[in-house]
Formats: structure tokens, C-alpha cells, sequence
């Protein structure tokens, strides 16, 4: 249908200000944003760099204390632009599956088309860019003094050009683009809670277990660079203290499990939008399919068991007994069907991208020598 369509077709949350330069600057290509990520991230940092050997600090931007700077603009702001990279079409196609398959039936698409056609005015404005740049602007011009991380009160340095770009551009553009994330994970929520205030046609005995909302959890399992991100940028300030003398190791794990909580409610939490309608879903199908189990069982007595009513054709072979074991089958499927579209594969993601950029905060308490003798020492059973 027409209208089917223009829905499939026009659906994706890539846009505004920032996106538009890159497209015309060449650094876009259709769905592919690294390009303009890793070009942000590494200009920055290259000015820093070639500022801090003009003014002879290059060693305070090269040491320890700033390896938090560095893990921004080189990882975290690629990161940010690798994700919408690879969410940003499943996103599209998770819009197309619940269309095709009819869980939006045909007479709820109008809303739907409405709620796409008001995200994409959104996610296309340039006002709320423009606000997240005051934001970050702010947010810099409240900071106490603008001075390299790990400068310390007795250090009479100054202010510098290499102080003054980090701060004032370096860390204003990482704020702005967490600023502008942020921004575009609201808006697909905010859509996914619309789609699950309308009638959706869930099935209960289809396969995904969810009737029929399956590919969300591998929308969602494509978040994991964006976790790695904060992962990564939160081992780096963990690192950045515990160097400086600030923090202990051990307060690695309440760190560790604040993080996951973060993730789980990022990332995982939303996925609950759709439990009411997969919970009555469930109810309803088991309601359906256990009355037509009981009539089916009824009949399948009333002919082979009853010795008023003999059957003339023989039990072996029959279809009978057969769809017997495909209506039990699809009640267990009923009956295991979740109240959220959430995957075990999910989990695992999202805890392995969480987890990853903490392993190397080891080597802070324990040296590479010390590691490898404790593992040889497990191995072998010393």
C-alpha cells in the first residue's frame, strides 16, 4: 500500500544541524556517520597535541593524569558515531517488521505515519542542537579554572592556549554530543511508547516468544558501542583517580555495578514499555487456546476412545494424534511467551561491552608479572 510505503521509507532518527554539515562536508555517506565522528574526535585531539608542543606542556597532556581527555576524543566521540551508525537501520527495519507483519494493523497506521512524521520534525530542528551547545558552553564556563587535568593547586602553570582549547572546545563538543545522544535515545522511546498505545495485533504463539516485537531486542543489542563508550570513559576517570591517589581500588566494584545499573536501565528498562500488551497477550492466548484445546480434545475422545462410538479407519498413521502434539506445542509456546521483548543474547551484549573496559584497570593493582603468575599458578594447581 501507498501508505505503507512512505512509512517504510521515510523512518530513521540520523539528522539535524551536525548531520547536515557532515553530509555536506563529505564526511556522511548515506547511513555511514563514522567518517565525521573519527574527524571530530581525532582534530581536537591533533590541535591539542600540536598546541601543548608549541607551548612546551606536551608532557602534562601525554601523561596519566590526562588520559581521560584522550580516551574522549579518540574513542568515546568515534564510539557515539559508530552506534547511530549501526542502530540507526535496524531502528528502520524494526519499523518495516512491525508494519509487514500487520502488529500495527492496517487501520492504526495513520497514527503511526503521524508519531514518525512528528519525530523526524524533531530529530531535524535545529533548536535543540543549539541548546545543547549553550549547555555545553555553560557547563564550561562554570568550571573553577581552566587548567590540564592533574595540575595541581602548588603548580603556578596558568591558564594556557592548549588548557583553553581543551577545555573550552574539547570538552564542550564531548558534552554537546552526549548532550545530542541523549537527544535521540529519547526520541526512539518516546516513539516506542507511542506504538505501544495503539491496538497492535500481537500473536501469542509467534515464534520470537513476544508476539511478534522479537526485533526489538536486536535494535537494542546494537547500543553496545554506546555502552562500551561509558564504560570506557568511566574506567579512564576511575584510572585518572586512582593514579592521583584520589580513590582506592576497591571502590572499582560499587563503580562497576553503578554502570551496569546505568546500562540496565538505558538500555534494557524501556524494553518494559510493551509489557502490559505482551502480558495480556499472554493471558488472552492461553484463555483462547486452552478452550480450544478443551474442544479439540473433546472431539479427539468422543472418536477414538468411546466404545459407543467405534471408528472404522486405524489409529496408526493418523493425523489425529499428530495435531494432538501441535496444539499441546503451541500452548508451551503460549504459555512461555515473555512479558518483555528481552534476550539472554541482550544481557550478555550489554554486560560484555560494560565489562571489557574495566579488565585493564587490573594492571593498576596487580603488574603484568603478578597477573601472569597467579594464572599459571591456577593452571596448574599450585
Amino acid at each position: 500500500m501507498p501508505q505503507d510505503r512512505e512509512i517504510l521509507k521515510d523512518f530513521t532518527l540520523l539528522g539535524g544541524p551536525l548531520h547536515r554539515l557532515g553530509c555536506r562536508l563529505g564526511l556522511v555517506d548515506s547511513e555511514n556517520t563514522v567518517k565525521l565522528g573519527l574527524v571530530l574526535g581525532l582534530l581536537a585531539w591533533t590541535i591539542l597535541l600540536v598546541l601543548s608542543l608549541i607551548e612546551g606542556v606536551s608532557g602534562q597532556v601525554l601523561s596519566f593524569s590526562v588520559i581521560g581527555g584522550h580516551i574522549r576524543l579518540l574513542l568515546v566521540i568515534p564510539l557515539f558515531f559508530i552506534c547511530e551508525s549501526l542502530v540507526d537501520p535496524r531502528m528502520t527495519v524494526f519499523i518495516q517488521t512491525i508494519v509487514r507483519s500487520r502488529v500495527v494493523p492496517h487501520n492504526a497506521l495513520p497514527a503511526l505515519d503521524y508519531e514518525i512524521a512528528r519525530i523526524s520534525r524533531w530529530k531535524d530542528a535545529w533548536l535543540p542542537e543549539l541548546i545543547f551547545i549553550l549547555a555545553a558552553v555553560l557547563l564550561t564556563l562554570m568550571a573553577p579554572q581552566m587548567q590540564l587535568p592533574g595540575t595541581s593547586s602548588s603548580q603556578d602553570v596558568g591558564v594556557t592556549m592548549t588548557s583553553l582549547w581543551y577545555w573550552i572546545f574539547c570538552l564542550a563538543l564531548f558534552r554537546f554530543l552526549i548532550l545530542r545522544w541523549l537527544w535521540s535515545l529519547g526520541l526512539w522511546y518516546f516513539l516506542l511508547w507511542r506504538i505501544s498505545r495503539q491496538d497492535l495485533h500481537l500473536v501469542p504463539t509467534h515464534p520470537d516468544g513476544v508476539g511478534g516485537l522479537g526485533y526489538l531486542a536486536v535494535v537494542q543489542a546494537h547500543f553496545t558501542p554506546f555502552v562500551l563508550a561509558i564504560s570506557l570513559l568511566t574506567a579512564a576517570m576511575f584510572a585518572e583517580e586512582f593514579s592521583a591517589g584520589l580513590t582506592s581500588f576497591e571502590s572499582i566494584y560499587p563503580m562497576l555495578t553503578l554502570v551496569l545499573v546505568l546500562d540496565s536501565v538505558i538500555f534494557i528498562g524501556p524494553l518494559f514499555i510493551f509489557s502490559s500488551k505482551l502480558w495480556a497477550c499472554r493471558v488472552k492466548g492461553l484463555s483462547d487456546y486452552m478452550e480450544l484445546a478443551a474442544d479439540y480434545v473433546n472431539d479427539f475422545d468422543k472418536k477414538w476412545l468411546r466404545k459407543d462410538n467405534p471408528v472404522q479407519e486405524s489409529l496408526l498413521g493418523t493425523a489425529d494424534l499428530q495435531s494432538l502434539a501441535d496444539l499441546n506445542n503451541s500452548i508451551n509456546v503460549v504459555r512461555d511467551m515473555s512479558w518483555v521483548p528481552l534476550t539472554m543474547r541482550l544481557l550478555v551484549d550489554i554486560a560484555i561491552a560494560a565489562l571489557i573496559p574495566m579488565l585493564p584497570l587490573l594492571l593498576l593493582k596487580y603488574p603484568v608479572s603478578e597477573l601472569t603468575k597467579k594464572l599459571f599458578t591456577s593452571l596448574v594447581g599450585l
